[in-house]
């Protein structure tokens, strides 16, 4: 990318974050000026509804923001290599005494640092409005963050390793495919679970070992959502098939496997 167009990727990117996080304000805002509304203090009728109510208009508005931040990492890096190697651009650096490797490796830690700062506006942001709203803070909100953090990094470095070989129309189709196929995999798991049918939750599980990106989400649902919450499955982030650990572990050997193949096929590719 040319210098303009890293500025105005940034500029684009902040735009974003701040109109999202302007409407999350309002939704606080019109809820708590409604008198019956549940989330307003001064009117529920016991403070345990109205807790769970504010968990889940958090765990709301960190969907919005994680599927905001997923899209970012796939958008923004769909063309990094696959658009430079189709016009020649990648030649100048490669020409350069530097290794494809490091080359590849530069860009991947620019994104993830472009992208975590996108992230940390839009999560922190969040959680700083629900807590100005309510003064609600969710459980354990520095690890459902990292497993956030990890589902960006794990689709940014795939939509690099599809562009070390892939064109960039290829590349979108198959990195926002195989997305979907996380998304849909995993409801069908939850509902599934819900509804007591063994076939749908194997189906989803199936798909978070294709693409544990979803897996990631979910964890980090449960385990910033209430206890309430989780022990009675309430909610569209119900509890009623959990991620084990072990997904989050391999998903993170899944992230560094995919980064290690990009940097062996860009390192291999005729340029």
């Amino acid at each position: 990318m040319g210098e303009a167009a890293r500025r105005k990727l940034v500029w684009l990117g902040l735009a974003v974050a701040l109109a999202y996080l302007a409407l999350y304000a309002t939704a606080w805002h019109l809820a708590l000026s409604n008198p019956r509304n549940i989330v307003n203090g001064t009117q529920a009728a016991n403070r345990v509804i109205e807790h769970q109510a504010e968990s889940m208009f958090s765990l709301l508005g960190l969907y919005a923001a994680n599927l905001l931040t997923a899209m970012m990492a796939i958008i923004t890096s769909i063309d990094a290599l696959s658009g430079e190697i189709a016009s020649g651009a990648i030649q100048t650096l490669a020409a350069k005494p530097i290794r494809r490797w490091q080359i590849l490796l530069g860009k991947w830690l620019g994104f993830v640092l472009l992208l975590t700062a996108f992230q940390l506006v839009l999560d922190g942001g969040v959680m700083a409005i629900a807590w100005a709203y309510s003064g609600y803070i969710a459980p354990h909100a520095g690890f459902g963050i990292a497993l956030m953090w990890g589902e960006m990094v794990l689709l940014l470095t795939l939509t690099l390793l599809w562009g070390t070989r892939l064109s960039t129309l290829a590349n979108g189709v198959l990195s926002l495919g195989l997305f979907g196929v996380a998304f849909l995999g995993g409801w069908i798991e939850q509902i599934g679970a819900l509804t007591n049918h063994p076939r749908a939750v194997h189906a989803g599980i199936v798909a978070s070992l294709i693409m544990p990106s979803e897996a990631l989400w979910r964890r980090a649902a449960f385990e910033m959502q209430s206890p309430l919450m989780s022990a009675m499955q309430l909610g569209p982030f119900t509890s009623a098939s959990v991620p084990s650990i072990a997904m989050v572990v391999y998903a993170a050997l899944y992230t560094a496997v995919a980064l290690a193949v990009a940097l062996r096929s860009f390192a291999t590719r005729d340029l």
